[in-house]
């Protein structure tokens, strides 16, 4: 019951901001550039107006784990506004982006002065919250196959009308293995076993195709 809920493919839904009169500080980032360091003060709330922002956390003991990958029209580092002092993750670019930047202070005044930015915001949350659900559900009960499949679905943001979106950029099987809770070596014998299969491509960029979809329903 739970591994047919996730295999639904739950997306986060883009929202649309209207930056006017809003005290904003717009940040153009190249590939792999770090936005913020795990443990850094926590004094802004981020949004994605272009590219990809990876968010990770390092444990005490070194070892690194992926917990989001966020996409163009969705905010991230939004913990300040519950009081958060530190960052608890890094955000890394991975694809040039635009990063809108506003301080705690002016995203409190907008959702109390802005409703439709109060309605955007909400509407963010709530999505964020069925989807980290719907990871936990997944890391508990799917086994390694699944959650890679539905990892990759995600990363190519399998659904929307923009074809462009199947194609990822270059990412490596230890950033996969780390988004899924796996070893490399799983992660590279399944890679091989879904592009022999034909559900995905490998042509200077990593393609997926729409029937690694039945990776995710199988019983």
């Amino acid at each position: 019951m739970a591994a047919n809920k996730s295999a639904r493919i739950p997306l986060l839904k883009p929202v649309v901001v209207d930056w006017t009169d809003v005290r904003v500080r717009r940040v153009e980032c190249a590939t792999a550039t770090v936005i913020y360091s795990q443990g850094d003060p926590c004094t802004t709330v981020l949004y994605v107006d272009q590219g990809a922002v990876r968010l990770s956390v390092v444990s005490h003991a070194g070892k690194e784990a992926v917990i989001a990958d966020v996409q163009g029209g969705h905010f991230f580092g939004e913990g300040c506004l519950a009081g958060q002092p530190l960052r608890m993750s890094t955000a890394t670019a991975t694809s040039p982006c635009t990063i809108m930047v506003m301080e705690r202070q002016e995203v409190v005044r907008l959702l109390h002065e802005r409703p439709p930015f109060a309605d955007a915001f909400l509407s963010h949350m709530l999505n964020r919250n069925i989807r980290i659900e719907e990871d936990l559900i997944d890391q508990l009960f799917n086994s390694t196959e699944k959650r890679l499949a539905r990892a990759l679905l995600l990363m190519a943001r399998y659904g929307e009308p923009e074809v462009s979106h199947r194609a990822l950029p270059r990412v490596s099987q230890q950033l996969l293995a780390e988004t899924v809770g796996t070893t490399r070596s799983r992660v590279n014998f399944f890679m091989n076993k879904f592009r022999k299969l034909g559900f995905i491509d490998y042509n200077g960029a990593l393609k997926i195709n729409n029937s690694l979809l039945t990776v995710v329903l199988r019983d």
